[in-house]
């Protein structure tokens, strides 16, 4: 952008000499950016090139800042002590006016000006010896200026979120930053590694709780970092739990706190119930003086405005026994002789107390429970128990236990004339017992109801009485049954009947299992048994003990005396065992497994019931039932299988089966013997290797494309340049063949007459030489180019060595003190090629990058070093130390007595010109032809008018800059 030029404002009444035919034009000042936003602490740029009319001499540059009133001097920002230790000159004077301002805070948002001091040589010497305090000085001013906005960063973020939702962090700045930034992001001081951030904006997806914190941005290549917002997560209570305090045991009369505990945000609100009813709210729930009546299950509720989570714990309070009472059990309700009575003691009592029986003051038992079977009448008396634990005892009340019995010792006698019963004979039962009151006798033979009275007869006796008989005595407390007597009349055998007798009701291999065989005869039968039709034994009882699957089958049992016989129905004895014999075979395919193949195994065992087949690959199962088939086959699954039979009685694992997966050929490679150079001359091995089942015999070898052997192993012997090349093998077995990957045979050699030809990285240049060869391995630093057989001096050819960085080091561009507020330059060097393009810049004892390009500005104490990269490699420099100092005194008493003494000179000077041009008026030695005032700019702080000066010997226009600080010079500039 062209700007116009501004001079000084002049002051009140002041005229200036207009020479004829000076174009304003010739003078002009362009600044790159009108207006430039800068970050805070940053370094600016104010970039522009200016133009002045031929004859002039310039005698100062500098700039300016905001214009000052009429009448006042504009600041030289060099001598500035706000500016002079961050304002660098980076132009000329010829026309190149760009500054550098480092380290931009807010106070430096201003409208900034190029000025300059010119004199045109060849006014009157005349008017000069006439007044000697008139200058040729012309002071210029380039309007309207480039505009400096500092702006800072600030995070704009919501205050709240609840944890999962989406969130987004915008860094804003009050301008629009000149140059292109990249936004850095930092979450409680630690940068952000993540890629989260889009242009200027954080974006967090699903966001967590650890998400919470502080969070501030920056600008990538910029110090300043944003103040940090503080980002608030809120999410529902979880890892609730509930303590007891004591945490020991809990005694009635204790008094107890519940604390109930949760992690949420914003912090919960604590609720407690009792078996759904409310009891309290806050983090304590407190009982004094706790009771029984306390136990139980209590919860905590922790619930936020994202939600709410239970948890619970079980109050247990100890006591002593309390309302300890016996029950008494009996069937009839009445205690009978014989009957199993039950006396049970109740307590209440935490932890359980135990309980002992007494009859009388005797003990008698312990347990809850105290239990008599058959009870007599010596049982009868009084009977409590006693409750007892570690806090305390107490007795019941007494119960009596009055027995009543049935009648006993009922006996049956046999009166017969010979002894012995034969049929025809008359028989006499006599049935006798005690009891009370007396009994009631009744006969049975069998089970069925044969007369009653105390004598039983039976006259002319025949086969049909044989039988076991006995009377039953009864009274109304109960009745007894007198042991069986058996009438024996003989008669050949009958109802043979076999029974079964097992301990599960299931028969289970491994059991013991009894057979029982009975018979009505006379005399006893001699019982035999058999399986099928086989014997297997006699007795009336045939038992097998460790019973086994070889038993099952059919029994029955045959009754014999002399009278005659007879065969019982037969019994099935199905013995149930756990699975055994259990055997992996394969189905398909019948021979040799290849690669791809399906293949079905089977499972086979014997059990009963029978079993549930699961199949393993190695200790993995990988599936169930009988047959388990594998489709499409691979190597990998060479591996042993087997199966596992299994029934409710056990299991069984079969022997492994390893499926030998055959396949052809891979992993074909090629290694050379020696491994190390190979000179023309030398004999080189080379050995085919492969993986493949079975082993592949078949070996074939190419060079190119061109077959030159067969055979694992290929021999060269007095090898030669010409079998340098390309080389590869085949491996085949019956499955199918496979080429390694080629590899490269170089044969080194002497020197031979043919034209140079170099083969190497793109980076290595030649331009002449012939008619020798140059080794075709790539060179890198380090490599000899000497042949070691035979030597020859070719033409020198160039090499260009790609090399890292090395000799790294850091130039300090001044003192490495400096004032506090100022900077340092430190630039970076290193040796490389390519050269270096990448610098990085370091603090130590941080372990992220302060800055980065070849130069670095230093702002604070400390060790400093760089890293030099190129694509070769990075190596890091030596740490220089920058020292800061504290900025003392002040020039302003200088810059004051300057300025007083400038106003003097001034007004002198002034008046010293009105009467040069009343006396030129009054002798017209020169003619002029116009004086015109031109407003050039205004500002929006004041509006500043300008003389023009029109001449033929000079223009009177100026820009001003600086480019280091410097003394202040007792010296005044006089306006012309």
């Amino acid at each position: 952008m062209v700007m116009s030029v501004r001079r000084a404002p002049p002051l009140p009444l002041i005229f200036l000499l207009m020479i004829h035919e000076v174009s304003s034009a010739d003078w002009s000042v362009s600044y790159r950016h009108s207006h430039i936003c800068a970050i805070k602490d940053s370094s600016v740029i104010m970039s522009c090139t200016y133009t002045y009319p031929t004859g002039y001499k310039i005698k100062k540059v500098f700039w300016t800042k905001n214009p000052v009133k009429v009448g006042e001097e504009y600041p030289d920002l060099s001598e500035d002590p706000e500016y002079s230790q961050r304002l660098q000159y980076l132009g000329d004077k010829q026309k190149n006016c760009t500054i550098r301002l480092s380290h931009v805070i807010q106070k430096d948002s201003h409208m900034y000006y190029f000025s300059l001091i010119a004199d045109k040589p060849g006014l009157s010497n005349w008017i000069k010896q006439w007044i000697t305090t008139v200058k040729d000085n012309v002071k210029w001013i380039g309007a309207p200026g480039a505009s400096l906005t500092v702006t800072d960063l600030q995070v704009e973020s919501p205050e709240n979120v609840t944890e999962g939702q989406n969130v987004s962090l915008t860094c804003k700045s009050s301008c629009a930053l000149t140059d292109r930034a990249t936004f850095i992001w930092y979450g409680n001081s630690k940068p952000l590694t993540e890629k989260r951030n889009r242009n200027n904006q954080l974006l967090l997806q699903s966001v967590r709780r650890e998400d919470a914190g502080r969070y501030s941005c920056g600008v990538k290549g910029h110090t300043y970092i944003s103040p940090a917002v503080q980002l608030n997560v809120t999410y529902p209570p979880n890892s609730v739990s509930v303590s007891i305090s004591p945490s020991g045991v809990i005694v009635e009369g204790d008094s107890v706190n519940l604390i109930c505990s949760s992690d949420s945000n914003p912090p919960a609100e604590i609720n407690w119930f009792k078996e759904g009813r409310f009891l309290g709210s806050g983090r304590i729930y407190s009982i004094s003086k706790i009771s029984s009546n306390h136990s139980g299950e209590y919860k905590c509720k922790s619930s936020n405005k994202n939600g709410w989570k239970y948890t619970a714990v079980t109050l247990n309070v100890m006591y002593p026994p309390k309302n300890v009472s016996v029950s008494n059990f009996s069937p009839s309700g009445v205690t009978v002789e014989g009957d199993s009575v039950t006396l049970i003691c109740s307590s209440d009592s935490n932890p359980p107390a135990e309980i002992n029986w007494f009859k009388g003051g005797t003990f008698v038992g312990s347990g809850r429970i105290y239990s008599i079977s058959n009870i007599s009448s010596n049982h009868s008396g009084e009977y409590k128990c006693k409750s007892k634990n570690k806090h305390g005892e107490k007795d019941s009340d007494t119960v009596r236990l009055n027995v009543t019995y049935a009648p006993r010792n009922a006996v049956v006698s046999i009166i017969s004339p010979s002894g012995v019963t034969v049929e025809g004979d008359s028989v006499t039962l006599i049935c006798s017992s005690d009891s009370n009151p007396p009994a009631e006798i009744n006969w049975f033979k069998g089970g069925t109801f044969v007369g009653s009275g105390r004598i039983y007869s039976i006259s002319n006796i025949s086969s049909n009485h044989s039988g076991e008989y006995k009377c039953k005595s009864k009274n109304k407390h109960g009745e007894k049954d007198s042991d069986t007597v058996r009438l024996n009349v003989t008669y050949a055998p009958r109802n043979a009947v076999v029974s079964i007798i097992s301990p599960s009701g299931v028969i289970v291999e491994g059991d013991s299992v009894t057979l029982i065989c009975s018979s009505d005869s006379n005399p006893p039968a001699e019982i035999n048994w058999f399986k099928g039709g086989t014997f297997v034994g006699s007795g009336r009882i045939y038992s097998i003990s460790n019973i086994s699957s070889n038993h099952s089958g059919e029994y029955k049992c045959k009754s014999k005396n002399k009278h005659g016989e007879k065969d019982s129905d037969t019994v099935m004895l199905n013995v149930m065992y756990a699975p055994r014999n259990a055997v992996v075979s394969i189905i398909s395919p019948s021979g040799v497994i290849v690669e791809g193949d399906s293949v079905t195994l089977i499972c086979s065992s014997d059990s009963n019931p029978p079993a549930e087949i699961s199949w393993f690959k190695g200790r993995m199962i990988v599936a169930s039932g009988r047959i388990y088939s594998i489709s499409n086959i691979s190597s990998n699954q060479s591996r042993e299988y087997s199966c596992k039979s299994r029934n409710k009685h056990g299991e069984k694992d079969s022997d492994t089966l390893m499926l030998n997966v055959t396949y052809s050929p891979t992993n074909v490679m090629v290694s050379i013997s020696p491994s190390a150079e190979i000179v023309e001359g030398d004999s080189v091995t080379m050995i085919c290797s492969s993986d493949s089942k079975p082993p592949a015999v078949n070996f074939s070898w190419f060079k190119g494309g061109t077959f030159v052997g067969s055979g694992r192993i290929y021999n060269i012997s007095n090898i030669s340049s010409d079998h340098s090349g390309e080389y590869k093998c085949k491996s085949i077995n019956e499955h199918g063949g496979k080429y390694s990957d080629n590899v490269t045979l170089n044969v080194m050699y002497a020197t031979k007459a043919t034209p140079l030809s170099i083969s190497s990285p793109a980076e290595i240049q030649t331009d002449a030489p012939k008619n020798i060869v140059v080794s075709t391995s790539p060179i890198v630093e380090g490599e000899s180019m000497t042949h070691k057989h035979v030597e020859k001096y070719s033409d020198a050819v160039p090499l260009n060595v790609m090399y890292p960085p090395k000799n790294v080091s850091v130039y300090i561009n001044g003192s490495a003190e400096i004032v506090e507020g100022g900077s340092v330059t430190l630039i970076c060097s290193s040796d490389s090629n390519p050269p270096a393009l990448n610098f990085i810049w370091f603090k130590e004892n941080q372990s992220s990058a302060v800055g980065s390009g070849q130069s670095f500005s230093a702002l604070q104490s400390g060790s400093f070093y760089c890293e030099a990269h190129n694509q070769h490699g990075s190596q890091r420099s030596d740490a220089v130390t920058v020292t800061v100092k504290e900025h003392h005194g002040s020039r302003w008493h200088e810059v004051f007595g300057i300025t007083v003494e400038c106003g003097v000179s001034f007004i002198i000077v002034t008046i010293t010109i009105i009467i040069i041009m009343f006396i030129i008026k009054k002798l017209r030695s020169f003619k002029y032809e116009y004086i015109t005032m031109t407003q050039i700019s205004e500002s929006s702080e004041d509006t500043y008018r300008l003389l023009e000066l029109q001449s033929t010997t000079s223009d009177l226009y100026g820009t001003l800059t600086t480019l280091h600080p410097r003394p202040l010079e007792h010296s005044c500039t006089t306006v012309l």
